[in-house]
């Protein structure tokens, strides 16, 4: 029984027009159970690794990757690394085989748009590792571009730095994005993806389910 809305099911068809392969979870639970059965059963991968994701995280499949054998799992987020340590992981991250993310916001065209720090999270999206997989609650549907961008300046951007207690930016007070000259300012770099290139090279499961940021 179909469980997700009409506008999942709208913007799951422009995505697999613009040659995203795409599939559709009730919740959490379940996107883990696609990944973990749809996704991850059906490639053939020896190396992986991650980017900063609320959603992702939530669903648990990145305990699934972990535990897959003999798969080398790339952290670049390891706690025992300093911040050189792991800049050199999200370097070796872009050559994986299969990178697990999110994204900010996807249009009714079936656009991906991003806003990045560092911009190892965009650039896995956009080139280098084999396969990604992106988990998106329907919180991040936007009708389009320009929702998109007011979407993540007003609402992702500045919650996503308050996550960060070390990160002093004038968003974090007026919950807007103010083009600051912050040296913390997360807000540096954007991608629009039109298209998967190659086909179905970028996964993306949709939850009908308000989830992360």
């Amino acid at each position: 029984m179909e469980t997700a809305n009409e506008a999942l099911l709208k913007v799951k068809k422009q995505l697999e027009l613009n040659n995203f392969e795409v599939f559709i979870a009730a919740d959490a639970a379940e996107a883990r159970e696609v990944f973990e059965n749809k996704i991850l059963s059906n490639l053939e991968i020896s190396s992986a690794s991650f980017a900063d994701s609320m959603t992702m995280l939530s669903t648990g499949a990145l305990e699934v990757l972990k535990h897959k054998a003999p798969v080398e799992f790339i952290d670049p987020f390891d706690a025992n690394e300093g911040m050189e340590g792991k800049i050199r992981q999200r370097k070796r991250a872009l050559t994986v085989d299969l990178f697990l993310t999110g994204t900010n916001a996807i249009t009714e065209k079936g656009q991906l748009v991003n806003l990045d720090m560092i911009g190892n999270r965009v650039g896995a999206i956009t080139f280098g590792p084999t396969y990604v997989v992106l988990f998106v609650g329907k919180n991040k549907l936007v009708k389009d571009l320009d929702a998109a961008f007011h979407r993540i300046r007003t609402v992702a951007a500045p919650l996503n730095v308050k996550r960060h207690d070390k990160f002093k930016t004038p968003c974090q007070i007026t919950g807007i994005c103010d083009d600051c000259r912050s040296p913390h300012r997360i807000c540096n770099t954007w991608t629009i993806t039109e298209k998967s290139y190659p086909p179905k090279r970028i996964k993306i499961i949709l939850i009908d389910q308000e989830m992360g940021l």
